[in-house]
């Protein structure tokens, strides 16, 4: 059975292809089959944007479509940057961009208030509107300058409970086996078995 994860990017579908291999699934990439409408991620909250995410991808192709969100939560911001990461500093921000903002409105917050956590929400849907979710979080805290050259987003300046060194100063293979990304995935792994079961 052929599941289309919404997204172009070829990493992401290689990563969950290995996951998902044993339920004796394809994952293809949304742009593999035909085009699909933009969609503008104007959601509220990780949940939303998932989800019209999967729905738009899943009524385009008529398959079934997987698609996650996910961002950094600062607890002394309130829980921004929020579903805002990937434009905290404006719109095509670069993420150095971003994770700077995020250290100069972080600069007189002191050493036990930096808490943080990455959050990612995963949704699988059918073309009908029926899905099943799953999320996954991984706590820290936000470091008072960028360290590594690993990673991307604001792993440089974010530090996994637990840990000293920041996202970007793990192996890829450290990273993944704490990531909020792939606890979601995990856990989504969970439901997806009776979920494509029920399929007519």
């Amino acid at each position: 059975m052929k599941i289309v994860l919404a997204t172009q990017n070829r990493g992401k579908v290689s990563e969950l292809q290995a996951l998902l291999d044993d339920l004796g699934v394809e994952i293809i990439a949304m742009d593999e089959i035909e085009p699909v409408p933009e969609i503008v991620e104007d959601g509220r909250t990780f949940q939303e944007n998932a989800m019209k995410k999967a729905l738009t991808v899943s009524k385009a192709t008529g398959l079934i479509a997987i698609a996650d969100d996910s961002g950094l939560e600062v607890d002394a911001l309130g829980g921004q940057p929020g579903v805002y990461s990937a434009r905290y500093a404006g719109t095509g921000a670069s993420d150095e961009e971003n994770y700077q903002k995020l250290l100069v409105e972080m600069e007189n917050v002191p050493d036990g208030k930096r808490t943080a956590r990455f959050r990612c929400v995963m949704v699988a849907c059918r073309p009908d509107g029926e899905y099943i979710s799953s999320q996954g979080s991984c706590k820290g805290y936000i470091s008072k300058a960028p360290r590594g050259g690993q990673g991307f987003g604001y792993d440089p300046v974010f530090v996994p409970k637990g840990d000293s060194r920041t996202m970007a100063e793990l192996t890829k293979e450290e990273k993944n086996s704490i990531s909020h990304r792939a606890k979601a995935i995990m856990a989504l792994k969970g439901q997806l078995k009776d979920f494509l079961s029920k399929r007519c």
